[in-house]
């Protein structure tokens, strides 16, 4: 079992900065790639961005790319989410998830986290 705490989430304005945080206990968190996925009210859950075990390979949405960085800190079993530029169709609950591979797909993640809101407003 791999537990997921996401943390860092909150309001902030168009245009501004939010460092999102998933912190990983249970299993060896390096055995895993992991993603950031976010689900805005009335919507499907989609794919944000994942990083590989190493963290030497990552990808990314089309709507976040170039504005969101994913990393990881395998000494301290941390993913972090660095999101700027936000805008407000960025709202929704944004969750870690750790999988096998670092696949887009949610199907492919076996651990979630509970999720941390985000609002941007306008």
């Amino acid at each position: 079992q791999v537990q997921l705490v996401e943390s860092g989430g909150g309001l902030v304005q168009a245009g501004g900065s939010l460092r999102l945080s998933c912190a990983a206990s249970g299993r060896t968190f390096s055995n895993y790639a992991m993603g950031w996925f976010r689900q805005a009210p009335g919507k499907e859950r989609e794919f944000v961005s994942a990083i590989t075990r190493s963290g030497g390979s990552t990808n990314y949405a089309t709507s976040v790319k170039g504005r969101f960085t994913i990393s990881r800190d395998n000494a301290n079993n941390m993913v972090y989410l660095q999101m700027n530029r936000l805008k407000p169709e960025d709202t929704a609950v944004y969750y870690c998830a750790a999988g096998y591979t670092s696949s887009r797909h949610p199907n492919e993640y076996a651990y979630w986290g509970q999720g941390t809101q985000v609002t941007v407003s306008s």
